[in-house]
C-alpha cells in the first residue's frame, strides 16, 4: 500500500513539475513575443502616431515637411550590419555648411519621426547636419524582432559611417532617447572612429534585464519567466538581457557623455541614470535632470534649458 501511495505521489509530483515547465515556457514565449515582436512596431508601417506627436507636441511637422519639400530632408535606407534587412531613416544638411553631425536614435515602438524635435534643435539652434536612423524591426525598417539597442548599435555605427562620407564631417555626436539612449550608450564602449566625439543619452536604461524586470513585476509574474525568456531570446535571436548592458559599455567608454533623465520618470526609473553615470570610469561625464519631466519629456518640458545644457556640453567638452 505504501509503495502504491509513493508511486501515486511521484506521478502527481512529476505531473505538477511538467505542468509548471509547460506553463513557464508558454508564458515566457509570450513575454518574448510581447516585448520583442509587438504588432505596434514590427511590420507596422502606420506613422500616424508619430505624425500626431509631431503636430501637437513637438510642433515639428511643418518644419519637417518644409525641409522635405525643398529637397533637404531626404528619405534613405541602408542594409543592417548583417546585410539582410533594410533600415529606413532620414538625413538633412545644416542650414549653413557644417562639419558637425548629430546621429539621433529613436526609442522603443517608435520611428525617426519621433526625434524631429531633437533634430530641429541640432540643426537650427546648434548648426549641425542631422541623421535620423530607424531602429531594426520598427515601422518602415525591416527586421524580425526588436533588439533593444544591443545589435542596433552596429547599425548606428553604419549610419555614422554613411554620414561621415555624406557630409565629410570631422565631428559627430550620438544622441538618443529611451531605447535610443541605451543604443548610444551601448555604442559608446565600442571602438568608434575618431570623428565620433561625444554621446548624449536621454532616459536610457541600465540594461535590458533591469528594464524587463520592472515589466515583469508590473505584470505580477515570477522571475523564472524572465530567466526562461532570456534563454529563448538568446537561442532565437543571439543575445541575452544581461549582455545587452549600457552599464558595461559606458564603463569602457572614454568619450564625454551627457546623461539626461526626467526627474519624475517611472517607466525607465530616474535612479537608473545615476547607475549609468557611476558606471562610467573614464573621460568627462555629467548628469542633467529635466524638471517635472516624465519619460522622454525633458526637452518638451524644458526646451530652452535642454538646448543650453547640450550647447554647453558640446562647447566645453566635445568641440
Amino acid at each position: 500500500m505504501k509503495k502504491k501511495s509513493s508511486k501515486i505521489l511521484l506521478i502527481v509530483a512529476c505531473s505538477l513539475i511538467g505542468l509548471f515547465v509547460v506553463a513557464d515556457l508558454l508564458v515566457s514565449n509570450y513575454m518574448v513575443k510581447y516585448a520583442l515582436q509587438p504588432s505596434s512596431a514590427v511590420g507596422n508601417k502606420d506613422l500616424s502616431g508619430e505624425i500626431k506627436w509631431m503636430k501637437e507636441y513637438y510642433h515639428t511637422w511643418d518644419w519637417f515637411e518644409d525641409l522635405r519639400e525643398r529637397g533637404l530632408m531626404k528619405d534613405t535606407t541602408i542594409l543592417d550590419y548583417r546585410g539582410e534587412a533594410k533600415i529606413q531613416g532620414y538625413f538633412c544638411p545644416a542650414a549653413t555648411p557644417s562639419k558637425r553631425t548629430a546621429v539621433i536614435m529613436h526609442g522603443y515602438i517608435s520611428s525617426p519621426l519621433s526625434m524631429t524635435h531633437i533634430a530641429r534643435m541640432f540643426r537650427d539652434s546648434l548648426g549641425f547636419n542631422v541623421v535620423l536612423p530607424g531602429q531594426y524591426a520598427h515601422r518602415l525598417s525591416e527586421g524580425d524582432a526588436i533588439q533593444m539597442g544591443w545589435f542596433d548599435r552596429f547599425n548606428l555605427e553604419k549610419w555614422s559611417a554613411m554620414a561621415h562620407d555624406l557630409f565629410a564631417d570631422t565631428l559627430q555626436v550620438y544622441h538618443g532617447i529611451s531605447m535610443g539612449g541605451a543604443t548610444v550608450m551601448m555604442a559608446s564602449g565600442d571602438d568608434l572612429p575618431e570623428y565620433v566625439r561625444g554621446i548624449i543619452e536621454d532616459c536610457g536604461y541600465t540594461n535590458v534585464w533591469d528594464q524587463f524586470t520592472l515589466s515583469l513585476k508590473q505584470m505580477h509574474l515570477p522571475m523564472v519567466v524572465l530567466w526562461t525568456a532570456d534563454k529563448i531570446t538568446r537561442l532565437r535571436y543571439g543575445w541575452g538581457y544581461k549582455e545587452a548592458s549600457s552599464l558595461k559599455q559606458v564603463e569602457k567608454s572614454t568619450l564625454p557623455i551627457l546623461f539626461i533623465h526626467g526627474d519624475t520618470d517611472d517607466f525607465v526609473p530616474t535612479e537608473m541614470v545615476y547607475r549609468n553615470y557611476e558606471a562610467k570610469k573614464q573621460g568627462y561625464k555629467e548628469i542633467w535632470l529635466g524638471k517635472n519631466s516624465a519619460h522622454g519629456e525633458s526637452y518638451m518640458k524644458n526646451s530652452a534649458e535642454y538646448t543650453q545644457k547640450v550647447r554647453e556640453f558640446l562647447t566645453e567638452h566635445v568641440y
